[in-house]
Formats: structure tokens, sequence, C-alpha cells
């Protein structure tokens, strides 16, 4: 499927605009981690409830000794204390991985007037927000092809000094193969427009040895609708390809059922995986994206994966 941005006949130099973005990203990283800090601290933390017994040093509770374990967990002072025997449980410690990608391919410069920001400023802030907050759970956060999962508090500040000065992946609008361990989850974020057997390798070869995912689909509100008549032009800001239309009505018609073919497509990839599939209109606050895969991780380790 074609990344496209509907261009007045008028316009000069096609995807101009997405090309200076992309090098402006820089410049623009302070804000978008800031922003990102601010979603993050309106969220509810505690990602896959760690407050259970397991293996670790932090005391949790006192619980009744029961007859068939090992004697040398019974913590004789806190039983000196009544006619029962108790255990001392610890808290579970064993950290988990979350491996985020973010899209900053071309197509993802695109934002219309209906847009609170561009598709990568929303999939920047919306990705750096949810290491911040799986970090803060007790994560470790790494990105694909890019940084092994870390648990640094500066996590945001990390993962952006590393999109700024990554210069090749850029032009991918897929991320790169990897096959990440059973436990471990991957949030991928971006506009997933490509071809949906070339999404499906990467699925499946992410998820190759059990480990689960979830696609964020950010989309302009503008690329749902296509709210245009008369004649356009249509500019893929990948290919350099131009399509001119006269009836922009008629076409936004054909399209829209494309795109629904599309999504449809996603879902049922998801749904075969094990993934979850959510769209985010970047008309929306990124919070509202935010919390839905926090509650989806959450959901999914609890052993109730609704949502999908």
């Amino acid at each position: 499927m074609a990344r496209v941005r509907v261009l007045p006949e008028s316009a000069r130099s096609p995807g101009r605009q997405e090309t200076e973005s992309a090098l402006s990203l820089a410049n623009r990283m302070p804000h978008l981690v800031l922003e990102a800090r601010r979603v993050a601290a309106n969220l509810a933390h505690g990602i896959h409830g760690r407050r259970r017994a397991g293996v670790g040093e932090t005391f949790w509770q006192f619980r009744p000794f029961v007859t068939g374990e090992a004697a040398q967990r019974i913590d004789w002072r806190r039983s000196g204390r009544d006619d029962r025997l108790y255990v001392r449980e610890r808290e579970w410690e064993t950290a988990q991985s979350v491996w985020v990608w973010v899209d900053r391919s071309a197509s993802m410069g695109y934002a219309s007037e209906l847009a609170q920001a561009s598709k990568i400023e929303r999939a920047i802030v919306l990705g750096l927000a949810l290491a911040d907050c799986f970090v803060e759970a007790g994560e470790k956060v790494g990105m694909l092809g890019l940084m092994p999962p870390r648990a640094t508090r500066r996590i945001a500040e990390t993962m952006a000094q590393t999109i700024v000065s990554d210069r090749i992946s850029m032009e991918e609008d897929l991320p790169p193969d990897a096959s990440i361990a059973p436990q471990h989850e991957a949030v991928l974020i971006g506009d997933f427009l490509s071809p949906v057997r070339e999404i499906a390798t990467t699925v499946e070869g992410i998820s190759s040895r059990g480990a689960r995912g979830h696609l964020v689909m950010i989309v302009d509100p503008v690329e749902e609708t296509f709210p245009f008549q008369g004649h356009a032009v249509l500019h893929d800001l990948e290919d350099g390809v131009s399509l001119r239309i006269g009836d922009a009505v008629s076409w936004g018609k054909v399209y829209r059922e494309r795109i629904e073919q599309h999504r449809a497509a996603l879902q049922d990839l998801a749904r075969r995986r094990g993934w979850t599939l959510t769209i985010h209109r970047t008309d929306r606050p990124a919070s509202e994206a935010a919390l839905r895969i926090l509650t989806l991780v959450s959901a999914g380790r609890s052993g109730n994966p609704g949502g999908r």
C-alpha cells in the first residue's frame, strides 16, 4: 500500500516538508522527551503486578506454612508470636524485557491540519512514555536493532539519544529481523502501510521463540477519512511516485475500502500470533494509546489477553 500525501497541483518539491522534518528531529527531540515524561507521569504504573511471591531479596509478606514445604523456609521469629508456623515470602524481582521499535521512515513525517502532531512525533512520544512507565515498573527496555535492554531511570533520554544518532534504520518502515526470548514483549509503533505479508514476516520472526507483541498503528485523521474533492495529486513519500486523480471523491471511496481491508488483515495477523493491534489517531491524546498498551501488557501477563 502506497504511503501517500495529497498535494495541491501547484505544489513543488513534494515530500520536502517530510525531509526537513526528519533533518530537524534532533532539534525537536528535547521537547518530545519532555512531552513523553508528561504523558508517563499521568499514567498509572505497575505494569505486571510485581507484588507477588518469587525469587528476590525484598520482603513481601508472611503466609502460613504449608505441609510439605521445606522447613528452612519457616520464619521462626514470626512463628514464635503465636501457635502457627509462617513462611517469609520474598517479592518477585526478575525483570522482564520490553523491546520498542519506532518507525521513522518518510511517511511518518505527515501531519494534516486536523492532527495534534506529526505521526513521527507522536510515535516517538508514545515510545518514550511507554519506556518510562515500563522502567518505573521494574522492566528493562531495549530498542530493536539499536539498544540492548536497560533499566536506567533516564531511559527516555537514553532512547532519544539513540534515535538521534542512528542514521541507518530511519529509512526502514519495518523493524530489523529479530527473535526475542520467551516472556519478553515487543511494542512496534508505526503506520504499518507496508504490504501485510511483509509485516507478517516481521511479526513471525520476532515471536518465533514465544515472545508476545503489540502493533501500534499511528494514523493521521485525514488518512482515515480522505476528505478531498476535485483534482488531487497523490505522492508516495518513500518511493517518489506521483499519481494524478481527477475525481477525489470516487477515488476516496475505493481508498477507504482498501484501508479497511488492510486493517482487517493486520487484525487477523495479530490474533493468529497472539499479538494485539491498537489504532491511534494523531488528533487524540498520546496518553490514550499509552494507557491501552499498558493495560494490554498487564492483561496478557495475568493470563487475560483481552482487548485484541
